[in-house]
């Protein structure tokens, strides 16, 4: 939605499809890597490809955005321990930002936030990662790596549609039955809208998009 809003051309890779076409990621200005139910630690050949991608554009210096999975491909690809968290973090929850995330150009002047969480695994910081933000279940929600890689793990580009349709995907059936009460897709939808254009948008500032 931010990159339409702003005129920013891209291209969407579904680098897991059999019939996925061939990506050169040094065409690219910047990449983005989004989430998934599978493990960065699973035996898939794309995962790997991707966290190539991540080494080649951190060694030429090529701005990053991953987001959930793609915050624990980053922090993989360099270098640092993926594992399972010690409980699965799925809805609404708190989001406090470190003096650096108050300081960082992504998260300058916030509150504390809600948002949106899907996730049962968690991640060591890379070395020279400097950690923006945390959560009661979660200490490394937020990271900077540089000047331009940023991993989030929380969600701030969803939508409520988009949480609806997670809840009812197969994949996502086993989190789902352990849930202590239903999701509420639309409680802090608002907010996340807003969160995510300034966010996701100082980053694109950032990346000179």
């Amino acid at each position: 939605m931010v990159l339409r809003e702003r005129g920013i051309g891209f291209d969407y890779a579904d680098l897991y499809a059999a019939d996925a076409p061939a990506v050169d990621p040094e065409r690219y200005h910047a990449l983005v890597f989004m989430g998934g139910p599978m493990s960065v630690n699973d035996d898939l050949a794309y995962l790997r490809r991707e966290e190539e991608y991540i080494r080649a554009a951190a060694s030429n210096g090529v701005p990053v955005l991953g987001i959930c999975l793609g915050s624990q491909l980053i922090a993989k690809a360099l270098g640092a321990d993926v594992r399972r968290n010690g409980s699965k973090e799925i809805g609404w929850f708190a989001l406090r930002f470190t003096d650096a995330g108050n300081a960082d150009p992504l998260f300058h002047g916030l509150p504390a936030e809600t948002v949106f969480h899907w996730h049962g695994e968690t991640f060591d910081l890379p070395a020279g990662a400097v950690l923006l933000a945390s959560s009661d279940l979660c200490r490394n929600q937020a990271f900077r790596v540089g000047d331009g890689t940023y991993g989030l793990q929380f969600h701030l580009e969803v939508t409520p549609e988009m949480i609806a349709d997670w809840c009812l995907q197969d994949e996502n059936c086993g989190d789902v039955r352990e849930l202590t009460s239903p999701l509420d897709p639309y409680y802090n939808a608002e907010r996340m809208k807003e969160l995510s254009r300034r966010v996701i948008g100082a980053w694109c500032d950032l990346a000179q998009l």
